[in-house]
C-alpha cells in the first residue's frame, strides 16, 4: 500500500490483526498492511522472547517500507490456568460421571484431571463451577480431600490435554500480572512496543502496576486493560479510567459470565470507554470462519457491524490472520465491514440513542449527535467532570480547554463541509479526543513523535501522518498539502481545512482552531 492508499482509507473503524505462523512472512507482512491493519498484536501466551522479538522487527521493517506508521500491541497471557497432559492425550466426559482434579503435572489416570495452576485444591470449594475448554465442558465440585477435588460433569463434552480451565466466581490468590509476565513485559518495553496489553484483569490496581512496572523501565508503552473477569466488569469505571485503551475479550468473558449476557456487557464497556475517551478494542471469533473459510457467516459480519456501531474504535483478528487459511481475505473483509457500517453511522446516529437505551436506561435524547444548530454551544463549566451539550464529559486526562476545542473543531468541520481536519500533536492526546467525537471529516494527525504517530494507530477515524511540518499553521497546510499531493488526492481551490493547534505559552494546551480556505 502506498502513502496514498493510506492517507485515501476509506474505514475509520481501525483493525488490530494477530501475528502467527500464518502471516508472519514479510511479504504476508506486507500484503496485511497495504489490505488495512493498523496494528498488530504479538500473543506472549505463544512462544519464547526470540521468537517475539523476530515477529517484531519482521512488523517495523514492514511498515517501514510500506511508509506508514504500524502500531505493535504486546499482549501478556495473563494467570491462564490450562489443564496438564491427559492419559492418551484427550478424554469424553458425559453428564453424570465424576473425575478427580489432582496434584500434580501429569494424569496417571484417565478420570484424574491436572493443572498448571498448583493452588487449584486448596482453593476450590464444595458447589465451586469449573469450566473446561472454552465453555464447551463444565463441571461442579462436590467433594474435597486435601488432595484432589471431586467433580461431577454438568455438561459433557471432549477434552484435550493443555485445554484452558476457567473458575467462575473463584477467588484466586495468583496475582494478575506475575513473573512470567513481568518478563515479558520488559522485553516488550526494550523492543520498544506501543501498546501492552495486561489479561484477566480483576481491578484498577492491576493496571496500576503495571503502568508503575513500565514506568521504571522508563516505557512509553500504553496499557490495553482486556475486560474477562467479572470483577472487572463490577469495577468497570475504575478500570477504564487507569487504562490507556481497553479490550472487550469476549473469549475467556464468555466462560467468566452467562454467555447470554456478554453482548449486553459489551455495550456496557465499550459505552464506559467512550464516556471516558479511552480507545477501545472488540476481539475474540469476530471472522472466526475465515480460518477456513474465503468468506464470513452471516452472524459474524453482523457481529462485527454491530460492534462498531457500538462504538469500537477497532476490531481484532486472532486466529483469522495467526492460524488462518485467509489471512489478507479477512482482513480485506473486516474493512469491507466497517466500510458498509460506517455509511449507516455517518446518514444516522440512532444506534448511539439505542445503545444508550439498552445499556443505561437513560432518555436516549440527552445521548442524540448535536446538529448544526447546537454545534455552537459551549459546555456549561470548565471543570474535568462537566458535562457536554451532546451529554458527554470531558475526558479526565486531558485540559479542559483542549478536549472543548477538539469537541467544538469537529463540529466545524461537519458544519462547513470541510475537506480536511489537521491536528498536530505531541502526546496524541488531542487526536483522541477528536476520535471519540465520531466526526465523519477526515482527519489527518501529524507529530513530531514516531511513539504518537503510532499510537494514533489505534485511534477511530485519524490517519498519522509522518513527515508533516508544523513551524506554523501555514507551513502546516502547506507541508500536508504538499503529503497529499504526492499521494494522488490533492486539495484543490476552495477546499476548507480546520486545522487544530495552540498559539502562545508552552503548556501544551491546544487552544486555537483555524479554518483555511486552499487558494
Amino acid at each position: 500500500m502506498s502513502t496514498a492508499c493510506y492517507i485515501q482509507r476509506p474505514s475509520k473503524t481501525k483493525i488490530v490483526a494477530t501475528v502467527g505462523p500464518a502471516c508472519q512472512a514479510h511479504e504476508r507482512l506486507l500484503a496485511l498492511i497495504r489490505a488495512g491493519v493498523d496494528v498488530f498484536r504479538i500473543n506472549t501466551a505463544h512462544g519464547k522472547p526470540a521468537d517475539f522479538q523476530a515477529r517484531f522487527d519482521s512488523i517495523r521493517k514492514a511498515g517501514a517500507e510500506v511508509g506508514v506508521p504500524i502500531a505493535i500491541l504486546v499482549d501478556l497471557a495473563g494467570p491462564k490456568m490450562r489443564l496438564g497432559e491427559l492419559v492418551g492425550g484427550e478424554l469424553e466426559l458425559h453428564v453424570g460421571e465424576k473425575v478427580r482434579f489432582v496434584r500434580g503435572n501429569v494424569s496417571t489416570s484417565p478420570t484424574d484431571l491436572t493443572t498448571t495452576y498448583a493452588p487449584l485444591i486448596d482453593e476450590l470449594r464444595v458447589g465451586d463451577r469449573v469450566m473446561l475448554a472454552d465453555g464447551t465442558v463444565m463441571l461442579t465440585v462436590e467433594e474435597k480431600t486435601p488432595d484432589a477435588a471431586v467433580c461431577r460433569v454438568v455438561q459433557g463434552g471432549t477434552l484435550r490435554s493443555r485445554q484452558g480451565v476457567n473458575l467462575p466466581g473463584v477467588k484466586l490468590s495468583v496475582p494478575t500480572l506475575g513473573e512470567h509476565d513481568k518478563a515479558n513485559a520488559r522485553w516488550a518495553t526494550t523492543a520498544g512496543a506501543d501498546f501492552i496489553s495486561l489479561s484477566f484483569v480483576r481491578s484498577a490496581n492491576d493496571v496500576r502496576e503495571l503502568k508503575a512496572l513500565l514506568d521504571e523501565m522508563g516505557s512509553t508503552a500504553q496499557v490495553v486493560a482486556k475486560i474477562e473477569k467479572p470483577e472487572a466488569v463490577a469495577e468497570l469505571d475504575a478500570v477504564v479510567e487507569a487504562a490507556d485503551a481497553v479490550m472487550v475479550a469476549r473469549g475467556d468473558l464468555g466462560v467468566e459470565i452467562d454467555i447470554a449476557e456478554v453482548p449486553m456487557v459489551q455495550k456496557r464497556i465499550i459505552r464506559a470507554c467512550r464516556q471516558h475517551r479511552k480507545p477501545v478494542i472488540v476481539a475474540t471469533q469476530m471472522l472466526d470462519s475465515m480460518q477456513h473459510s474465503r468468506l464470513p457467516t452471516r452472524a459474524e459480519t453482523a457481529d462485527v457491524a454491530n460492534a462498531i456501531l457500538d462504538g469500537a474504535d477497532a476490531c481484532m483478528l486472532s486466529g483469522e490472520t495467526a492460524i488462518g487459511q485467509y489471512p489478507v481475505e479477512s482482513v480485506e473483509m473486516m474493512g469491507r465491514i466497517a466500510l458498509a457500517t460506517e455509511a449507516l453511522m455517518r446518514d444516522r446516529r440512532e444506534p448511539e440513542e439505542m445503545v444508550a437505551r439498552a445499556t443505561s436506561g437513560a432518555d436516549p435524547t440527552a445521548h442524540r449527535a448535536v446538529t448544526h444548530t447546537e454545534a455552537g454551544k459551549m459546555p456549561a463549566t470548565r471543570t474535568g467532570e462537566a458535562a457536554r451539550s451532546d451529554g458527554e464529559s470531558f475526558a479526565r486526562d486531558v485540559d479542559a480547554i483542549t478536549d472543548a476545542m477538539a469537541h467544538c473543531a469537529g463540529h466545524l468541520a461537519e458544519i462547513i463541509d470541510a475537506r480536511l481536519m489537521v491536528v498536530f500533536t505531541h502526546s496524541g492526546a488531542t487526536a483522541r479526543c477528536l476520535s471519540q467525537g465520531r466526526h465523519f471529516v477526515p482527519t489527518i494527525g501529524v507529530s513530531d513523535s514516531e511513539v504518537t504517530l503510532r499510537r494514533m494507530c489505534l485511534y477511530w477515524g485519524v490517519m498519522p501522518l509522518a513527515g508533516a511540518r508544523k513551524d506554523s499553521p501555514e507551513e502546516l497546510l502547506k507541508s500536508v498539502r504538499s503529503e497529499m499531493q504526492r499521494a494522488g488526492c490533492p486539495l484543490t481551490a476552495g477546499d476548507k481545512v480546520v486545522l487544530i493547534g495552540r498559539s502562545g505559552g508552552d503548556d501544551g494546551r491546544h487552544n486555537m482552531v483555524m479554518v483555511q480556505e486552499v487558494e
